[in-house]
């Protein structure tokens, strides 16, 4: 049986007016979720509040926690996740404040003793294991596409006029073809992050890893990250979710 303990912290930030960032933390310890709202004040908060509502709904509708495995299981996902993206894209065909609404969302599933980690966007997952810091999710920006193609180097990539625009989220075609989720098997001592881009817009990775290592309780672990990215000059909404494997 894992033993998860977790923290969060979902903070506006120091230049926004709204926080059009959500997190989910299940009160089991089935499903830890965080959704980063674009479009506009109302509109970026209504998706990212769409997607915390709709898609722990679904997961509790279509999974057995203790059971569900493998493809399967991803396939529910993908199906909750994929319900999600057809509400907010139709919420803003028909309602004009609406118009271009969208969301990222990025999620760890805990099933049949496995984590299902994915997401669509680019908030991301990142797991510190044995001292190693590692980003479990992809974003699906432009500036990642062209590094992935060799257009642009990593160090373009942090600064690129483009690093912000993303070719797919909850709210687009594209939104609804899959959360890419890959199985992971936890192991004791693991510390995840699963953040908004408000926290990598203030801190770079090797930030993020002395953060996990140097806080042994998850809820000050949280904090003590959305701190780290406001010091560190974050101008967007800040959300950290943490979780410790023990």
């Amino acid at each position: 049986m894992l033993n998860l303990k977790y923290g969060h912290q979902c903070v506006t930030g120091n230049f926004r007016e709204n926080n059009e960032d959500a997190c989910v933390v299940d009160e089991s310890g089935r499903f830890f979720i965080v959704a980063d709202g674009m479009g506009g004040q109302a509109a970026g908060e209504k998706a990212s509040e769409l997607a915390t509502d709709i898609v722990p709904r679904k997961l509790d509708q279509l999974i057995d926690f203790s059971a569900d495995v493998g493809a399967e299981l991803v396939k529910k996902i993908d199906e909750a996740v994929g319900e999600a993206n057809s509400e907010i894209l139709a919420l803003s065909e028909v309602d004009p404040s609406y118009h271009n609404m969208g969301t990222t969302i990025v999620f760890i599933v805990v099933s049949g003793g496995n984590f299902y980690v994915g997401g669509i966007g680019d908030s991301r997952v990142y797991r510190l294991r044995d001292g190693q810091l590692t980003q479990m999710t992809t974003d699906h920006s432009l500036t990642r596409a062209l590094v992935e193609a060799g257009t642009i180097s990593e160090e373009e990539a942090a600064t690129h006029r483009y690093r912000n625009v993303l070719y797919r989220y909850l709210g687009s075609k594209e939104g609804g073809t899959g959360t890419e989720s890959k199985e992971h098997a936890p192991q004791s001592g693991d510390r995840y992050l699963i953040c908004s881009d408000g926290v990598t817009d203030g801190i770079d990775d090797p930030e993020i890893q002395a953060v996990l290592a140097a806080n042994d309780e998850p809820q000050q672990c949280a904090e003590a990250m959305v701190t780290a990215a406001l010091d560190g000059g974050s101008k967007d909404n800040v959300t950290s979710v943490i979780v410790y494997v023990e």
